[in-house]
């Protein structure tokens, strides 16, 4: 599982011109899932985005987490995260999981996610969405599990 995540000041998803999913401060996190991935990635990934230290303390050091802050938690799937880009001029999608093991695994991330953590909100899984977000720092990372 590869997610890409966002240190935001607020952002929301899209679909159609409504707003399906909305967050103040706290992380955008783009989702791509790969064939390997189960469960246990899912709940690795998700240990990880709400303990990750990525805002700053009194001191304007990286050591708060999504937890300390109470931020908001905004979950998007993105499939193209998962592409192989490694050769040629185009990317390739065998290496993104198959789109019903995809929506298992999201969906399973977004419930786990919503148990834990207050502040949960997401896109809609295959659906054309419009991202809008205001990066804080920018403050971006590649996690990977």
């Amino acid at each position: 599982m590869k997610v890409l995540l966002q240190r935001v000041s607020s952002a929301r998803v899209e679909v159609a011109d409504e707003v399906v999913g909305a967050i103040a401060q706290g992380l955008l996190v783009l989702v791509g899932v790969e064939p390997e991935d189960s469960q246990a990635s899912a709940d690795k990934m998700l240990k990880r985005l709400l303990d990750y230290r990525v805002f700053n303390d009194p001191q304007g050091r990286m050591n708060l987490s999504l937890r300390d802050i109470d931020g908001g938690l905004l979950l998007v799937s993105q499939f193209t995260l998962a592409a192989d880009t490694r050769k040629g001029r185009r990317p390739g999608f065998s290496t993104a999981a198959p789109p019903e093991q995809a929506a298992a695994l999201f969906d399973y991330l977004l419930e786990r996610a919503r148990t834990q953590h207050s502040v949960v909100a997401s896109g809609r899984f295959g659906a054309d969405m419009q991202v809008h977000l205001v990066n804080d720092g920018p403050v971006t990372f590649l996690l990977e599990v």
